[in-house]
């Protein structure tokens, strides 16, 4: 049986033609520009490659888009032209050595510049969308059915951490402050760190790893941290200059899993990667009961 083949029109046509025309407009402006007989006197050729000419116009916008950079505006237009060259006679060296299928390439070219502009309308509609706040108790639901496929793959602490020259009389009261347990300890651990440390972290909320706080001290030589975590509270190495002291205030070891405060962040991220994924596929199917409903398609069996 013989079916009459439906129209089809494409919801994104007029906007897929406009942008394709812009592709075509500006692919034909592209640096590769066909000698002619009279030369613009107003807009030189500064580079020639075969019949491929690059124009005064073509790099004038460099002066004006990189004037932040540390390279002088000549510098770059020297690296811009060497570039176009370079280009210029890779596709002339592709030419000679190619046989190419001028059809194909046009098919896959215009392949390209519809994905194109479906994933740039696709992105533009998704960030448009896109709720970006994620509430205390969304995180808290997610920490709680994917807990475990946060297992920890470092050691993280909880940590004071301060650093100062061996030779300070002042050791011992940074130690009475490190074992204290008083109201306003931490207050005056502060005033301490900011009096004579070299180096401090006091941040009693903040989880971090715990190879990240032991950086450049002679703790990154000890092979057994899993014991020494759990037999020491207040932990203090020398070396040739400095003293260093790290009261754990708590700790996760490998594979344990991390406190919601240390994966707040990244499970923030998730969710919102998530409702992204969740609006582009809604507008795809949205688009394709659409046009199902309208019949603005056909597929032949």
């Amino acid at each position: 049986m013989r079916m009459k083949k439906k129209k089809f029109i494409n919801p994104l046509k007029s906007k897929a033609l406009l942008a394709i025309g812009t592709v075509l407009l500006m692919a034909s402006c592209d640096l590769f520009s066909i000698k002619t007989e009279e030369e613009d006197p107003d807009n030189p050729i500064v580079a020639t490659v075969g019949t491929a000419n690059l124009y005064h116009a073509d790099i004038d916008h460099i002066s004006k888009e990189m004037t932040t950079s540390s390279l002088d505006s000549s510098e770059l237009v020297g690296r811009y032209i060497q570039s176009w060259v370079k280009k210029q006679l890779m596709i002339r060296e592709a030419s000679k050595n190619l046989t190419l299928n001028e059809a194909e390439i046009n098919r896959k070219l215009l392949d390209y510049r519809y994905a194109l502009i479906a994933y740039e309308y696709e992105k533009n509609f998704v960030e448009k969308s896109l709720d970006n706040e994620v509430t205390q108790s969304e995180i808290q639901t997610y920490y709680e059915a994917n807990k475990e496929n946060f297992a920890l793959k470092e050691i993280i602490v909880r940590t004071n951490f301060i650093k100062l020259e061996k030779t300070l009389p002042q050791k011992r009261q940074l130690e009475r402050l490190l074992n204290s347990e008083q109201e306003g300890q931490k207050e005056e651990l502060k005033d301490f760190a900011i009096r004579y440390a070299n180096n401090y972290f006091i941040e009693d909320s903040t989880w971090i790893k715990f190879d990240d706080i032991i950086i450049n001290t002679p703790l990154t030589q000890n092979n057994n941290q899993v014991q020494l975590l759990r037999n020491e509270k207040l932990i203090s190495v020398d070396d040739e200059t400095f003293s260093y002291y790290f009261k754990i205030l708590e700790y996760r070891l490998r594979d344990q899993v991390p406190p919601l405060e240390f994966v707040r962040d990244e499970i923030s991220k998730i969710i919102v990667n998530k409702r992204r994924v969740e609006i582009a596929e809604k507008l795809k199917r949205d688009i394709y009961n659409d046009a199902l409903e309208n019949n603005e398609f056909t597929i032949y069996e």
